[in-house]
């Protein structure tokens, strides 16, 4: 947060934004059909990848120089980071698509950095504590991910500070294919280890 100066009010209320998301997103949105919203993600990430990729290419607006957002904007990123939140509690990372998110909003792709990252500590907190409620979480998994987490964002910030613009942006797009490619694995091996029952046919 202090490598990237962002607005620090628009910063609290898009962590916050993300943060309630995850907070309901544990005890509703679990509840949810897994595969469809792997598939939905998926398509809504290629999309966007898509469109990031035309701007690289100059045949379609990249993200800008911005480091806040207009009223407008604003609302719509508080809208998706809740949403991110909520889907968060499925597994589904928030880093790819706030990338996308705020660099189609006009923001550089750097100004997103602070902004996922303060807001998936919030929401893997908030959400946490439901979960470590029920006691449905893995305890060694948890604090593996901990412990690996730390120096990862040390090296994360280096890259930050170092990397030209457009590198991040084409960083950003192999993210999106990567994260689409891994949504689309999982729920074609949703659908292996679960297929549909077939409909009973009624005995003449």
């Amino acid at each position: 947060m202090r490598v990237v100066s962002v607005d620090s009010s628009q910063l609290v209320m898009l962590i916050v934004a993300m943060a309630a998301g995850g907070w309901l997103g544990a005890g509703i949105v679990s509840r949810l059909q897994r595969r469809t919203i792997q598939l939905g993600m998926a398509a809504a990430l290629l999309l966007a990848g898509f469109f990031m990729t035309m701007g690289l290419l100059r045949l379609f607006p990249a993200g800008g120089e911005a480091l806040s957002l207009t009223t407008p904007r604003l609302l719509i990123a508080l809208a998706v980071n809740f949403v991110l939140g909520a889907l968060g509690t499925l597994g589904i990372g928030n880093y790819g698509p706030c990338l996308v998110l705020f660099s189609l909003l006009g923001m550089e792709p750097r100004a997103a950095f602070p902004i996922m990252m303060g807001s998936a500590a919030f929401t893997g907190m908030a959400a946490a504590m439901r979960f470590v409620s029920t006691g449905r979480y893995s305890a060694p998994a948890a604090i593996g991910l901990t412990v690996g987490g730390i120096p990862a964002v040390v090296i994360a910030v280096w890259l930050v500070k170092s990397l030209p613009l457009d590198v991040v942006r084409w960083g950003v797009i192999v993210v999106v294919l990567y994260t689409a490619t891994t949504l689309l694995r999982s729920a074609a091996e949703e659908r292996r280890a679960n297929p549909p029952a077939e409909p009973e046919v009624a005995a003449v």
